[in-house]
């Protein structure tokens, strides 16, 4: 992947960025429903599996429809920046995220996070890879006296990962300080942008080394396949040692599912400006209704991250979470009262979803550490969809009597 020093839009780049003309002339790159690609002769065979000469060899290793996708969004998270960065697409976010932690790290090696991460991060961080030696320090990683004090005193950390805004609080952290002062200690820093995009926040301008992405989520737009990347600036280790571990872990993404990626990014733009009005409209309906204990939004200025996520974000994005006054009861009734509003987890589709993080996507997370992170029984993360606000509005309103 060249430089991104064009000179294109982010739309047109979402558009046609990573996109390369196909032999029978096809419009759109086709899926490659193909597990194994043939050599015009024994030479390009071995030069192939030598790296002498470009191609592809084995479905599990590329294919091209994956590598439109891959492109793209590595476009994407480098637009505007005089900088290089690879991706490479997954079966799953939590691939992804495998592949970043286990190639990355070694035995004896630690990680530096915060409290607030996706439930399936927390439980590879904290009972997978314990087994392989890999542990974490959790840290509030907003007090950077604090961060610098852990980095300090433990040489042994070796990654900062971040997730910002985390879920389901809406806590950010801040990115360009975070990373100068794992700069300064040697550490690499891998983000999670799932929840803001590459639209709204690039973490390698601040200084990242590593992003991820569900791919599930906001870029495909429509719920209609699985999937994860892995963005890396060190362009020849994720062509070497990380991207030797993804083909040896087959963790690969499907053909079909890359085709679908790659037609959700294209209108990701038009999708977020609107996704991102609304959930201005319902974050200020909320925080004035008399149910609410609390919104957590940070486009409103009673967030505690507020400041820190217009500094380094282009909107606050459609993620926002909020407590009910009557606590686990209240949100079973809210909840089953919904009638426009989806109960579902995940995000990133069109239309509207709720969840119960309590029971639902950190339900393995230990009681007492979801209160000290503020996932209390009566809060309800909210993903706001591209419907009519008023529409969302009502439905909201109605299930709050």
């Amino acid at each position: 992947m060249k430089k991104n020093t064009t000179s294109k839009g982010w739309g047109s780049v979402a558009v046609h960025g990573g996109h390369r003309p196909d032999a029978a002339h096809a419009h759109l790159t086709p899926i490659y429903a193909s597990s194994t690609y043939v050599f015009d002769s024994a030479e390009q065979g071995m030069h192939r599996f030598t790296g002498q000469e470009p191609g592809y060899i084995y479905a599990r290793w590329g294919n091209p429809t994956v590598t439109e996708a891959e492109e793209k969004i590595a476009l994407l998270e480098t637009y505007g920046l005089n900088l290089e960065a690879k991706g490479i697409l997954h079966a799953s976010g939590m691939a992804a995220i495998t592949t970043l932690l286990m190639s990355t790290l070694s035995q004896g090696d630690k990680i530096l996070s915060h409290f607030s991460l996706y439930g399936g991060t927390d439980e590879l961080v904290h009972r997978i890879l314990p087994r392989f030696g890999i542990s974490a320090v959790i840290g509030d990683l907003r007090d950077l006296d604090r961060a610098e004090e852990l980095l300090k005193s433990d040489r042994s950390i070796k990654m900062l990962y971040l997730e910002t805004p985390a879920n389901p609080t809406l806590q950010c952290v801040d990115l360009a300080a975070l990373c100068a002062l794992a700069k300064k200690y040697n550490c690499l820093v891998a983000c999670d942008n799932t929840f803001a995009t590459p639209y709204l926040q690039q973490p390698l301008a601040h200084g990242a080394d590593f992003v991820i992405h569900s791919t599930t989520k906001f870029l495909n737009g429509h719920g209609t396949a699985i999937g994860g990347i892995l963005i890396g600036k060190d362009v020849e280790r994720m062509k070497t040692s990380i991207g030797k571990f993804f083909r040896t872990t087959g963790a690969c993404a499907s053909p079909f599912d890359a085709y679908l990626l790659t037609q959700g990014i294209k209108t990701l733009e038009v999708r977020m400006d609107k996704h991102c009005a609304n959930a201005e409209q319902i974050a200020a309906f909320l925080d004035q209704h008399a149910a609410v204990a609390r919104v957590n939004y940070t486009g409103l200025s009673s967030h505690p991250d507020h400041v820190i996520a217009s500094k380094q974000m282009r909107h606050a994005g459609a993620l926002l979470s909020f407590e009910l006054k009557n606590g686990l009861q209240g949100g079973i009734d809210f909840m089953n009262k919904l009638q426009l509003c989806v109960r579902a987890v995940s995000l990133g589709t069109c239309d509207t979803l709720l969840s119960h993080p309590a029971s639902m996507t950190h339900f393995s997370v230990p009681k007492e550490e979801k209160e000290k992170y503020g996932i209390t029984d009566g809060l309800i993360r909210m993903h706001v969809g591209i419907e009519t606000a008023a529409d969302i509005i009502a439905d909201l309103d109605q299930a709050l009597q």
